[in-house]
């Protein structure tokens, strides 16, 4: 299988404003997050009473990138926080640690995205933190003739995925089947799974990741 791009994280606002201010706003948008992070990741390990040895056993997440990640000195990649997310027991949107009110509000000029270095991913939040607890909503975007692999989730964890433009390649597992615009699938996302697209075009899907407990 192809190497997988290195992914970082990166606001939703960078591609407004010229090549220079959008640099300036994904180096500002990707230190705020890494606090955020790092502040809840703390918080959510001693509430558990674990260790960072403990943790990188349980995330396969080395202890020095974790303790580079609860200092905020690394803008840890996408596969990073599923893995931490997975080893802490919470929901991926729970670790980013957003703010949770009785009414959320989740403007599209305020959503973070979480895209591959190459530019080739996008994955953007359609719903606000805490909306529940064990429901998570997002639009993905892939470009032509390109893939993103995803590690197993937690165990129970299911995706939807519904094709709004293009097409889609689906691995899941040993499984893989191909959906066009208009389609969805259903399947359980504990396992190793790929989205890939095979057009000439960029796709764009909606994702919902139901998780078990």
């Amino acid at each position: 299988m192809a190497k997988q791009p290195r992914e970082t994280v990166a606001p939703a606002r960078a591609a407004a404003g010229s090549r220079g201010a959008a640099s300036a706003g994904d180096d500002v948008g990707a230190a705020e997050l890494g606090r955020r992070v790092a502040d809840t990741l703390r918080a959510l390990r001693r509430a558990r009473g674990m260790s960072l040895d403990e943790l990188a056993v349980v995330s396969g997440v080395s202890r020095a990138a974790l303790s580079q990640i609860e200092t905020a000195r690394t803008n840890p990649t996408i596969g990073l926080l599923w893995k931490v997310a997975v080893g802490v027991g919470v929901p991926f949107s729970e670790l980013l640690g957003e703010e949770r009110t009785a009414v959320s509000i989740l403007r599209r000029e305020d959503t973070q995205v979480l895209r591959s270095a190459d530019g080739k991913f996008h994955s953007r939040s359609l719903a606000p933190a805490g909306a529940h607890p064990f429901l998570e909503l997002y639009e993905l975007r892939l470009a032509a003739r390109s893939r993103h692999a995803s590690e197993a989730h937690a165990a129970g964890t299911r995706e939807i995925v519904v094709v709004l433009s293009g097409v889609l390649r689906l691995t899941a597992g040993e499984s893989t089947h191909d959906l066009a615009a208009g389609d969805s699938a259903s399947f359980a996302a504990d396992v190793a799974h790929v989205y890939a697209n095979p057009g000439g075009s960029e796709a764009r899907y909606h994702d919902a990741i139901v998780y078990s407990r």
